[in-house]
């Protein structure tokens, strides 16, 4: 790794102090430029007795001693230019020697032209400077400025490992000195196997800075990030602020990007939902810390309310929502937590990873298909749950265009199936795991969405069970997102493909969408359709072009963005409401009640069964027209064709 710092020793010293609190003398860089001016005037003198075979004339002697000042000039100050004094040597690596490399063949260069149009700079005596000698002295000096920095690198690493096996030791500056950062700071202590020394803190608190937590001082705040940086030779810098906004903390990226810093984070408070902060819990700054989204405030006590000492059963419990509806679910004590899903690759892992976690709750996998309501029936008289989240769905747009069928059949009497056993088992609390694309839908998908809600809505009107559905947009790492198969591209080298530079979608983390999620379940009392509060529409754009620059690639040089335009179904904008519902506030901030609009019985009833039979004949446009019916909303009984009226058409 490269660095561009200057090079101390020791965390928290004196001198790190006098470089951030007083305008010090940079010795280090004053020291290097001595050691340069020393290794050009060697090089210049072996270039000479190369070339004269060891007997070096008394003109030839007054020449080297006049053209030598113009050599250690043009060299130190080429070395600038190109940044050389800004790397540490003992992290010399490629990148150093690559600048090193252009800066002595740029110097070089210049000396060849100025002697090709006979300058005076390199004439003594009417005796210029030989051709020999330049290329000579090129050479030589490539080679004594790397050996010293490679020569530095190799002490470095011999003195710091007492095992070849022994990481080298990193320099770290913690942003954030609360709690968060307080801990991190002590861990750190802890464990010097990890090879990172800890020399300073940074926080925006005015009444924090240059006050020390144990011997670590707090230099600055984050706007002084990238002299800190510099002045304190910081090799790694750690994020620890779990709350702090997604702007600052691309701001702290984009800096420490610049100066080629390697960046660490704790994760946000969405992943630290058990409150404790440890160093195994920090990573890579990720495309999901930039996505700007605040903290989630949980009422604990109603959710448990309905949770707590009861059987919960979770469909779709392998896919992205569904294994982290177990996950967090299992926090709140369940008496057993049935685990149902058609993947049994997926129920396994789930399953695998609950049986490790310390909470005595009975974990009990299911293999099953949602449409198959024998199968399902039996599940539910003999495991008798009181609380269901139906997560299994179909949710690619542009596939369920292609597989009208399976879409209807798993989307919608899949649900079909799971809400009218909750209602016949007398199960308490309902809860359905729905989509923005639910509203006005354009695609199949979103047509089949909505069909479900209106479906569990039907049911809330005549049955004990509390039915609601959570509406919520894209959900970042989920396995219906587009980021894995940006990543493909990416390690592919391009191009990254992108549907339309305006398209925008709302975004959120899978630990977020699942705790509103199971705060919404605790607020409903039947019929509800909650919409989460998504937050700022994201570019599509913005999202490919940070996850590129993520990987350490520029866009549009190393990485290209090809436009494909939108494909079948999807929208340039996403909606959370449609006009009717309007919107209501909930006692969380972030959870809003839209007004149910259900459809009357009878109408829902006619559309699912000609749906049913146009699946069994293999109708495609009598269901395409359906699902029509469904998005413009036209889904009275007077508008709706018996099955027969349909294929007379």
């Amino acid at each position: 790794m490269s660095q561009n710092r200057s090079e101390t020793t020791g965390p928290n010293t004196d001198s790190d102090r006098s470089a951030v609190y007083g305008p010090a003398i940079p010795w280090m860089r004053v020291v290097q430029v001595v050691l340069d001016s020393i290794l050009v005037s060697l090089s210049l003198a072996g270039a000479y007795l190369i070339r004269f075979d060891g007997h070096i004339g008394s003109l030839y002697g007054t020449q080297f001693f006049k053209v030598l000042p113009v050599f250690i000039v043009a060299r130190v100050l080429s070395n600038w230019f190109y940044g050389v004094y800004r790397r540490l040597w003992r992290y010399t690596g490629l990148t150093e020697v690559s600048e090193l490399g252009v800066s002595v063949i740029s110097v070089s260069a210049l000396l060849l032209i100025l002697r090709a149009f006979s300058s005076d700079l390199l004439r003594v005596e009417g005796q210029l400077l030989s051709y020999s000698i330049l290329v000579i002295d090129c050479g030589l000096c490539f080679f004594l400025f790397t050996a010293c920095r490679v020569l530095r690198r190799l002490q470095t690493e011999h003195s710091q490992r007492k095992h070849w096996r022994q990481p080298v030791r990193r320099r770290a500056l913690v942003i954030g000195a609360g709690d968060a950062g307080t801990m991190v700071l002590k861990e750190l202590n802890q464990r010097s196997d990890l090879g990172v020394d800890v020399v300073g803190l940074i926080d925006d608190d005015p009444t924090k800075l240059r006050k020390r937590i144990g011997n670590i001082t707090v230099f600055g705040t984050t706007a002084q990030l990238p002299s800190l940086i510099e002045n304190l030779c910081i090799d790694q810098v750690i994020i620890a602020m779990p709350s702090a906004p997604a702007a600052e903390i691309r701001k702290i990226v984009d800096v420490c990007r610049t100066a080629e810093v390697e960046t660490r984070i704790l994760p946000g408070l969405f992943e630290l939902i058990n409150g404790h902060v440890s160093i195994n819990q920090l990573r890579e700054v990720s495309l999901e810390d930039l996505l700007g989204r605040d903290p989630v405030e949980l009422d604990s006590a109603s959710i448990a309310g309905y949770i707590e000492d009861r059987v919960v059963l979770v469909t779709g419990a392998g896919g992205s929502i569904g294994s982290e509806l177990c996950r967090q679910i299992v926090r709140f004590q369940p008496r057993r937590l049935i685990i149902l899903g058609k993947g049994e690759n997926s129920i396994f892992s789930i399953q695998q990873e609950l049986g490790r976690l310390p909470e005595p709750v009975e974990i009990i996998p299911v293999v099953a298909d949602v449409r198959d309501r024998k199968r399902l029936d039996h599940v539910f008289l003999k495991h008798k749950p009181t609380v269901v989240f139906h997560a299994a769905a179909h949710k690619h747009v542009p596939l369920m265009e292609l597989n009208v069928f399976e879409a209807i059949a798993n989307n919608i009497f899949g649900t079909r199936v799971v809400a009218e056993l909750s209602h016949e088992h007398k199960v308490d609390n309902f809860v359905l795991v729905s989509s923005d694309k639910a509203v006005n839908p354009t695609s199949v998908m979103g047509a089949t969405k909505r069909l479900a809600e209106l479906i569990v809505q039907d049911l809330a009107q005549h049955s004990t069970t509390k039915y609601v559905a959570v509406r919520f947009g894209n959900v970042l790492a989920s396995r219906g997102s587009v980021i894995p198969l940006w990543r493909e591209q990416i390690a592919a080298g391009g191009p990254v493909t992108v549907t339309h530079p305006e398209a925008t979608r709302y975004f959120m983390l899978i630990p977020e969408a699942v705790q509103l999620i199971l705060q919404a379940g605790a607020y409903g009392s039947g019929g509800e359709i909650f919409v989460l509060d998504m937050g700022k529409p994201v570019k599509i754009l913005d999202l490919a072009t940070d996850l590129i620059r993520f990987s350490g690639l520029r866009p549009g040089q190393d990485i290209k963005i090809e436009f494909v335009g939108l494909r079948s179904g999807e929208k340039l904008y996403e909606e959370l409401l449609s006009a009717e519902e309007g919107l209501a506030k909930t006692v969380n901030q972030k959870i809003f009640v839209g007004r149910p609009q259900p459809l009357p019985h009878d109408a829902l009833k006619l559309t699912l069964t000609n749906l049913h039979d146009y699946v069994e004949s293999v109708d495609e446009a009598a269901i395409r027209n359906e699902l029509d019916r469904i998005a413009s909303g036209t889904t009275s009984l007077a508008n709706i064709p018996a099955v027969g009226q349909v294929k007379q058409k």
